[in-house]
């Protein structure tokens, strides 16, 4: 024979155990949803972008640091995008894309 208040026990374990395995499967997808969103273009109207001089075009930027032909394509803390050629990351303006042919006053010419 069995006993009863073994069985209710065993039946809550099981109970529960699945329904914190479904919140954690969901949590996880909700996770990877938040992350594949699509991050906004750096706003040149930013304080930081402000602050070192970030422009969308860089052959339209009046710094005296810039040089013709530098734009973030080719610098350092650039890293294109593999979805988007006119885009990519840089660690200057994390969670952000930033323009191609964009410029800042922190370019460093790749090596």
């Amino acid at each position: 024979m069995s006993d009863p208040t073994m069985n209710q026990s065993r039946r809550r374990f099981v109970v529960s155990s699945g329904g914190a395995i479904g919140v954690a499967a969901l949590a996880s997808v909700l996770s990877r949803t938040a992350q594949a969103a699509d991050p906004p273009f750096v706003n040149p109207n930013d304080a930081n972008a402000k602050a070192l001089f970030y422009i969308e075009d860089a052959t339209k930027s009046t710094n005296p640091k810039h040089k013709p032909g530098d734009d973030c394509a080719i610098c350092t803390f650039f890293a294109v995008s593999k979805t988007k050629p006119e885009a990519g990351t840089c660690t200057i303006f994390p969670g952000k894309w930033v323009h191609t042919k964009g410029w800042c006053a922190t370019y460093v010419k790749k090596a």
